[in-house]
């Protein structure tokens, strides 16, 4: 079976196609506006990738090119890891934003609803489309986006909804929390901690760091997109989370006790960015029942496995560029 991934450059999207390959019955298509990345970002390219092919496509540039892609080779599950996803950077070009994750999400699957080869569409989206929520977010909570990348999330997410309703379009959703591990983005919080205080650098907090978040392993995630991936009806959203919640600040104390460290001298307060919200925790209740899934890895082990990823690949970490960098 043929499972295509777009975004398999991205830290989930790779994660994705290395445990796909763990499964010796599919063959995956990998799909990146970008060239593949090394094996530092990759975690799949130290498997056998017999079964593994990579296409250099841009969902805004290449849809037609895409679209041709998908009609010769006719894969059974399409999964959407891609999108313009940094937060706080959406208000600084809102066009992009909306380009890349309504626009062209739009074009895709308006066309993707046509083709009888595709058993399931999995749209991985975000708990942003919620907005600022207390207590806890079922799948049902309404859209209250915060931010332009919110809002694009939530535009692109009810036109593929109306689709399903419309056209009996096989896709369903998935709504993470955040998600860490090795191999992950030097520019997320996790990672940039650790290689701060590798290099002696001191950590900049958002507002002090006081928002709560919820954290969950890639791995974990990985196992339960399998699952919905395979079992799902169209039209079905779950939530992927664990029901711990920790303030940013906290989960850097974490990080800095692990290394004996005093955290005051370790982080720097920055001003909050726009449309932070302070903090809600995903019900995962639906994903539980229906799929016997629950998170497996705990915090501290995971961060453990990042840290070590980090020492093990130093001399390759160190040259690397840690801010992120806007592509349109």
């Amino acid at each position: 079976m043929k499972v295509a991934i777009i975004g398999s450059n991205s830290f989930s999207g790779s994660h994705f196609v290395n445990l796909l390959l763990e499964n010796t019955h599919y063959a995956v298509l990998g799909i990146s506006r970008s060239p593949e990345k090394s094996e530092l970002y990759l975690p799949y390219k130290k498997r056998d990738l017999s079964k593994f092919k990579f296409y250099q496509l841009d969902l805004n540039k290449n849809c037609l090119e895409l679209l041709a892609l998908f009609d010769e080779e006719k894969p059974k599950y399409i999964v959407n890891f891609a999108s313009q996803s940094m937060v706080g950077q959406s208000w600084d070009n809102p066009d992009h934003w909306y380009n890349t994750n309504v626009l062209s999400i739009v074009k895709l699957t308006n066309e993707l609803k046509e083709r009888d080869y595709l058993t399931k569409y999995v749209h991985i989206s975000t708990p942003e489309v919620y907005g600022n929520c207390t207590g806890i977010v079922r799948e049902n909570n309404i859209f209250n986006p915060s931010t332009p990348y919110a809002g694009s999330r939530a535009a692109a997410d009810n036109f593929i909804q109306m689709l399903v309703k419309q056209f009996n379009f096989p896709a369903v959703f998935t709504r993470a929390a955040n998600v860490y591990g090795p191999h992950q983005q030097l520019f997320k919080i996790i990672p940039k901690a650790v290689v701060c205080i590798k290099k002696g650098e001191t950590i900049p907090l958002h507002g002090g760091g006081f928002a709560k978040r919820s954290f969950i392993h890639i791995k974990d995630v990985c196992e339960a997109t399998l699952k919905i991936m395979e079992n799902s009806e169209p039209g079905e959203i779950y939530h992927l989370s664990t029901n711990k919640l920790v303030s940013i600040r906290d989960l850097v104390k974490l990080i800095t006790d692990k290394k004996k460290i005093c955290l005051k001298n370790s982080i720097m307060a920055v001003e909050t960015r726009r449309g932070l919200d302070d903090a809600y925790i995903l019900d995962s209740t639906k994903a539980n029942q229906e799929l016997s899934w629950t998170p497996k890895i705990n915090l501290e082990d995971g961060i453990e496995e990042v840290m070590n990823w980090v020492d093990y690949n130093w001399e390759k970490i160190k040259k690397e560029r840690g801010e992120y960098i806007h592509e349109e």
